[in-house]
């Protein structure tokens, strides 16, 4: 009786199966690890009154923005920070508790991302190899000048400034045709300044690379997937840098954002080739302006 004989198992299989459970097992691990230290250091805070009493606040409104800001920047490749950060300044909330709440967030909703973009086969590894370190530094940078250095009262209305001109820069490459693909260079400065840009502002890492890679021709799908991959990277080093300096001074607003988002990130992931980009993009910019425009008049009148 002749037995049956196995294929092969070639080397190069395993490290790739190794590979791709990095991919996974990272964003994962890590956000466990966050889970682990808030539950650590803030258990105390979560009493049934307060869980009530956010519950009774505006907790559901930013669930839905936080499913609203991630179907855009899944879609787009940009939106969610700026998209986010626009509607929490109109309400009053300060710049680095805005921006705080955003990337707390982020760390959850940009992992949910980079995995379903990754079970999509949306990401250009060597773009986002090339991405990763520039923009983490950036943001680390950003994060702890925020926190540490600036007065958020101060650049409050700097910074809705910076979501007009984000605005605007969504609405131009919405209206603009596709270039046909030129080489990029200094992908690494251009990194380092949108993690700046994204931590200091509350979002910007999309709107700043994402929108430069596409306006350089490089194809939307790869751009978006392997931008966002490494947004997940960016995002969690700002937010564990204002874990460190700021704390958590908003938890309703943090837990309806990355509850959102992370709702929303795998249908984001999929529509990235399904939906019109441009009428989008240029709809997500109009409504960024028009809020960053409210906060900055209110801060003159």
């Amino acid at each position: 009786m002749s037995s049956i004989t196995k294929p092969p198992v070639f080397a190069a299989e395993k490290p790739r199966e190794i590979e791709d459970w990095l991919w996974i097992g990272i964003p994962i691990g890590l956000l466990t690890i966050v889970i682990g230290y808030l539950i650590y250091r803030h258990a105390g805070s979560f009493t049934f009154e307060a869980f009530k009493s956010g519950f009774n606040s505006d907790l559901v409104f930013y669930l839905l923005v936080g499913i609203g800001a991630q179907l855009v920047d899944g879609a787009l490749g940009m939106g969610y920070g700026a998209t986010a950060t626009s509607f929490l300044l109109t309400l009053g909330v300060p710049p680095a508790v805005s921006s705080t709440s955003v990337h707390l967030s982020e760390m959850f909703t940009t992992g949910a991302s980079a995995i379903s973009h990754f079970k999509f086969k949306n990401i250009n590894k060597k773009l986002f190899k090339t991405l990763l370190i520039p923009g983490v530094t950036g943001s680390i940078i950003g994060a702890y000048l925020l926190s540490d250095v600036i007065d958020g009262n101060v650049i409050k209305p700097y910074i809705a400034a910076y979501m007009v001109v984000l605005g605007c820069i969504i609405v131009s490459k919405g209206i603009k045709k596709i270039n046909v693909k030129k080489p990029t260079k200094r992908l690494g400065i251009l990194a380092v300044f949108g993690g700046f840009m994204d931590a200091v502002g509350g979002g910007g890492w999309g709107p700043i690379v994402t929108s430069t890679l596409i306006g350089r021709g490089r194809d939307p799908r790869y751009t978006i997937g392997s931008v966002n991959a490494a947004e997940f990277a960016v995002a969690f080093a700002s937010g564990v840098t204002f874990l460190l300096f700021e704390g958590i001074n908003s938890w309703q607003v943090v837990l309806g954002l990355m509850i959102g988002g992370m709702i929303a990130a795998p249908l984001g992931a999929y529509l990235v080739n399904k939906v019109n980009r441009r009428p989008l993009m240029i709809l997500v910019g109009l409504l960024v302006i028009f809020l960053g425009l409210r906060v900055v008049l209110k801060a003159i009148l």
